[in-house]
């Protein structure tokens, strides 16, 4: 996975050129658990390699980098973009649409993203049901309701790879708007998740707090999946750097 070196300042600078241009696009944030599944997944690269700006989200893609000689100048997370694209989105009145979430979820995210910047458009909130994309027809129904609404930023939170695949199909029917995979993003702006303290993001401890909040449904990806190919991720790019002395 090839990631941009772009800051989140940067990131979002991008999509404001874009947009002012009439120029749409899609940003992924590749953590640990989407390499992981990329590796093994020729199509799943695809998905991941072709959008506009992919972004590491998880400090150990950023050690990676670092390792391999080819340091990215920070993380940048769908958590973090949710709200500074949602600023940008309202200096320029630019209507965004959230996707995702628990029913309701969507909905507190949007009016906690307005609470801080009032000018904010919110042109339509939506929780599908999980299993929306099982029928072409349940999928279809989706993408109606996002079309219509005629956004210009799209917030997708409905884990990869099913929010990556169903972004792919709207950019070609809304060629104008930018849309960001963003997992738990909505979740956490909703305050229904709690994230990490801001120190632990930095030390690349997230997941600690994560795993702490959530056992059940995270020990198994992050400790019996995710934790092995990490170390095998880092391991494989110090024996690169040495090998290239």
């Amino acid at each position: 996975v090839e990631v941009d070196a772009l800051s989140e300042r940067e990131v979002v600078r991008r999509v404001a050129v874009a947009l002012e241009a009439g120029k749409g696009g899609r940003i992924v944030t590749p953590n640990v658990d989407i390499c992981r599944a990329v590796a093994t997944d020729p199509a799943l690269e695809e998905l991941v390699c072709t959008a506009d700006l992919v972004v590491p989200d998880g400090m150990p893609l950023v050690w990676a980098a670092r390792l391999l000689g080819t340091p990215v100048p920070q993380r940048v997370t769908g958590a973090d973009l949710i709200w500074s694209l949602s600023e940008l989105a309202a200096r320029h009145g630019w209507p965004v649409y959230l996707l995702g979430g628990p029913p309701g979820v969507a909905r507190r995210a949007a009016g906690r993203l307005a609470s801080r910047h009032p000018r904010l458009a919110i042109c339509g909130v939506h929780a599908p049901p999980y299993h929306f994309d099982a029928t072409p027809e349940g999928a279809a129904r989706v993408r109606r309701m996002v079309v219509a609404a005629r956004p210009r930023l799209v917030f997708v939170g409905l884990g990869f790879p099913r929010q990556d695949r169903l972004i792919a199909d709207l950019r070609e029917e809304l060629p104008d708007a930018w849309f960001v995979g963003c997992g738990a993003a909505i979740a956490f702006a909703a305050g229904t998740v709690a994230r990490a303290p801001r120190w632990m993001r930095r030390a690349g401890l997230e997941w600690v707090f994560r795993l702490a909040a959530e056992p059940g449904r995270l020990t198994r990806r992050y400790l019996v999946d995710d934790l092995p190919f990490a170390v095998r991720l880092l391991a494989g790019c110090l024996a690169t750097r040495i090998s290239r002395r």
